[in-house]
């Protein structure tokens, strides 16, 4: 008797077994030869230190495509400026991200930053202590504030123009706190 069932179509026959060429092959196997070759398998990650992809680190700061990691004369203006001026606005919070940020990328970057970061520093300071005089005076001391603001719109003003130019700035007063 055979099995005649009307519902079964070949698409549910089920699959013929590989054959041994369609066997992926195993490692002490080589493969067939109508097989493709196994995966590539891929280099470990570099070591710590070491440049990715084979590049290798020039001295002086160029990378292997011959870009420097030094910014050029213009961009160091560019970036003392935004240190100063962006002091105004956020106090010694931008000249010490273009500080930190920009530091190894060119000298006078780093001077301009530097010279920025002390003297906000020093605002700092002279704030907190006018503060502590207000309270001490009940408020009587907090008109010092007010030469306060009026330096820290006009110094970095001072300063950003001198470094836009390219000029050295260094602030009247200022502590030097980061060397």
């Amino acid at each position: 008797m055979t099995d005649q069932n009307p519902e079964r179509r070949p698409e549910d026959a089920p699959a013929p077994e590989p054959t041994a060429a369609q066997q992926p092959p195993t490692p002490e196997q080589p493969p067939a030869p109508d097989q493709p070759p196994p995966p590539q398998q891929y280099a470990p990650p570099p070591a710590y230190g070491q440049q990715p992809g084979g590049y290798q680190a020039y001295p002086g700061g160029a990378a292997a495509g011959g870009y420097s990691t030094e910014l050029s004369p213009a961009d160091q203006r560019m970036w003392a400026m935004l240190a100063h001026l962006g002091a105004i606005l956020f106090g010694f919070l931008a000249p010490l991200i273009v500080y930190l940020v920009q530091k190894d990328r060119g000298a006078y970057v780093r001077e301009q930053s530097r010279e920025a970061l002390n003297f906000n520093l020093t605002l700092l300071v002279a704030y907190v202590v006018v503060a502590i005089f207000s309270v001490i005076t009940f408020g009587i001391g907090a008109f010092l504030i007010f030469p306060l603001v009026i330096v820290n719109i006009v110094f970095p003003i001072l300063a950003g123009v001198a470094a836009n130019r390219g000029e050295n700035y260094r602030y009247p007063v200022a502590w030097r706190m980061v060397s």
